[in-house]
């Protein structure tokens, strides 16, 4: 296959960037007076909601309990219908079946790998009125949906949507109007989260974050995350006399608190808020950087006869993932693999997972996602990846390809 440049390291598909600057920021929240339930928890909740445009931001351990909260909050119980797409990361689907409700996959658009939106319709206009409780869309790869549409759709069938944005945060969609709509910002969905994971755009080793504008929800989910509890005066519903446990009491004692739900301990901790805020100050040079990686990708890749699809050139991507569809894709991961670069695929489709197929899903119910499955690889994407390793990888591509 020809002789390829040497390279010094593994190239994984994704990669978190840890400054010094990042280092010393967590430094300093571990030598403080907390490590969790801190002020940096809230001073995190707070830039990240002023970045993504969204008027309240909860931060919660990962972005698997995000979704979880989202699901309990919108009071999703047992036999509520959901509609999401099978090409997104498990969770986005479990989150309902946590609660005892019944996920409904539809298919996705070939070319832009998002849940298709007239698909969604045509399953709503299938079925009697009142059969689906919510939508969840994916900004899948950082490819932001339009949620205009989406909410205009989800009005006419009085559904909630909670946006899955974790690949996308500062990607964005224009409206109607020609206005930039941030990925997360809430002016559609109901409820957004975002994933902190390490490879994706914000890394705090773990965590996640749901925006809202809906104060309702939003002071929900603040004691959902904490095992239901809540600690505001305004919402006790015992006594005066039982708080305190006299009968002379004048005010709720300062130690004073209530289980009102059941909750569970999502709760993040006040070094990994530290690490976030840090991460968060770079984050739009972090997502120009992936743009350029995206545009040399896109330029080479065109043309070439061997590409079926590829995640182009989007306004408003957030490249997350660079996704191209090959033939032989097998074939390509394990040379890829051989030569050191560490590709991925995003995803097996979640109807065929096992645990969905015992639900009655099988192989022909997406056609279109699983005929996307068969051909995508996700190439490296981050914004530390060199010049020189973007053409290694490039070059490793065209030299299996060439070969056959």
């Amino acid at each position: 296959m020809g002789h390829l440049t040497k390279i010094d390291k593994p190239i994984a598909y994704g990669r978190q960037n840890i400054t010094q600057e990042d280092i010393n920021c967590v430094i300093e929240a571990l030598q403080s007076d907390y490590l969790t339930q801190g002020p940096k928890i809230a001073e995190f909740e707070k830039n990240f909601a002023e970045y993504i445009g969204a008027k309240y931001a909860v931060a919660v351990s990962n972005g698997t309990a995000a979704l979880h909260l989202c699901a309990l909050a919108l009071n999703v119980a047992e036999g509520d219908k959901v509609i999401t797409t099978p090409i997104t990361f498990a969770a986005s689907a479990n989150c309902i079946r946590y609660c005892g409700g019944d996920i409904v996959f539809s298919d996705i658009d070939p070319l832009s790998y998002l849940l298709d939106i007239n698909k969604v319709r045509n399953l709503l206009e299938s079925s009697p009125r009142g059969t689906y409780k919510g939508i969840i869309p994916v900004d899948f790869a950082g490819r932001a949906v339009d949620l205009e549409a989406f909410r205009k759709l989800a009005d006419e069938y009085d559904l909630w949507i909670i946006e899955d944005a974790c690949h996308a945060p500062g990607g964005f969609f224009q409206d109607s109007l020609g206005k930039s709509q941030k990925c997360g910002n809430s002016k559609f969905a109901d409820l957004a989260i975002f994933s902190f994971h390490p490879v994706k755009h914000i890394a705090c080793g773990e965590g996640g974050m749901i925006t809202t504008d809906d104060e309702k929800l939003y002071k929900k989910l603040l004691a959902l995350r904490t095992h239901g509890i809540v600690k505001n005066e305004s919402e006790y519903t015992n006594s005066i006399e039982f708080a305190a446990g006299t009968d002379i009491a004048q005010n709720y004692p300062a130690w004073y608190m209530e289980m009102q739900t059941l909750g569970f301990n999502y709760r993040l901790t006040d070094f990994q808020a530290a690490l976030g805020i840090s991460q968060l100050g770079r984050a739009d040079e972090g997502v120009e950087k992936r743009k350029n990686i995206a545009e040399i990708y896109n330029t080479e890749f065109s043309g070439k006869n061997y590409i079926k699809g590829q995640s182009g050139l989007v306004e408003g991507h957030a490249y997350h993932l660079y996704v191209i569809e090959v033939e032989d894709r097998l074939g390509l991961y394990n040379y890829l693999r051989e030569n050191k670069i560490f590709a991925q695929i995003h995803y097996i489709p979640c109807h065929l997972m096992p645990y969905y197929k015992q639900y009655g899903w099988k192989e022909g119910d997406m056609p279109i996602a699983e005929s996307y499955y068969k051909n995508c690889i996700s190439l490296p994407m981050y914004p530390t990846l060199s010049s020189v390793e973007q053409n290694y990888v490039i070059e490793c591509i065209n030299s299996y390809y060439g070969s056959k």
